[in-house]
């Protein structure tokens, strides 16, 4: 079985904290769920997906940094760095408690910035800024996105063609702005149609982020939870509102 991305992220992570000698410290990283108000405020809109309780934000803390990661299954943890540089990723949760901390440690080391989740018209601010980026860079093209997030839909079906795809059932055959949600089955056909990508960072929890890195087709990943593992991996992110 060859190995996961997130496992290659693990392995760069544990040797940068073994550099900082941190790996060795009794250090304890709690993870917690947010509630929605700590976590985003009062958006606009009222079909955020941390709003309709589909997912929670893990929050983690190290040395008064926090990181957090977006994640369906989500429960209270504490360990040290070294058990999480070597913990197994099996689960969403697992997962999940691994991205947080690697968001907060990378954070407090100046290794990555933006990790904290936007809050109150954060997200109806950040999506236009978002559109219009894309258009300076790549111009009028055809773009899939990958996970429901209402104000960037209606900001990139604004601009651009749009395919929307996602996972949760309940927005499955929905229509968002004249765009009909699309489900898993139809990724593959979304994919090849696009020019652009643009993804949720919480794929490198449910551990989907491979599919959407497709030779000579740019993906642009976006959100917190992929924070630390983008500046790691080198991957391009775009996350205007969070700090």
């Amino acid at each position: 079985m060859s190995k996961s991305i997130l496992k290659t992220v693990q392995e760069k992570a544990r040797k940068i904290w073994e550099k900082e000698g941190i790996l060795d410290e009794n250090i304890t990283i709690t993870a917690r769920t947010l509630s929605t108000e700590e976590a985003i405020g009062n958006p606009e809109g009222d079909d955020f997906p941390l709003l309709r309780g589909k997912e929670k934000l893990m929050e983690a803390e190290f040395r008064g940094s926090k990181g957090q990661a977006f994640t369906d299954r989500f429960g209270d943890f504490n360990s040290s760095l070294r058990e999480v540089s070597e913990m197994k990723l099996e689960n969403n949760f697992r997962r999940a408690i691994f991205v947080a901390a690697l968001n907060a440690v990378q954070s407090n080391l100046g290794l990555t910035d933006r990790a904290i989740h936007c809050k109150d018209e954060g997200p109806a601010l950040c999506a236009p800024k978002f559109a219009d980026h894309v258009m300076d860079k790549y111009g009028k093209i055809r773009i899939t996105q990958i996970g429901f997030q209402p104000a960037m839909i209606k900001s990139f079906a604004d601009k651009f063609e749009l395919r929307v795809i996602d996972l949760d059932p309940d927005n499955i055959g929905s229509k968002k702005c004249g765009i009909t949600i699309e489900g898993p089955d139809d990724t593959a056909a979304a994919i090849e149609s696009a020019e652009l990508l643009i993804v949720t960072g919480s794929t490198i929890v449910n551990e989907t982020l491979t599919d959407f890195l497709v030779e000579n087709k740019p993906t642009i990943f976006f959100g917190t939870t992929v924070a630390a593992a983008a500046d790691l991996m080198g991957w391009t992110r775009f996350c205007a509102e969070s700090k």
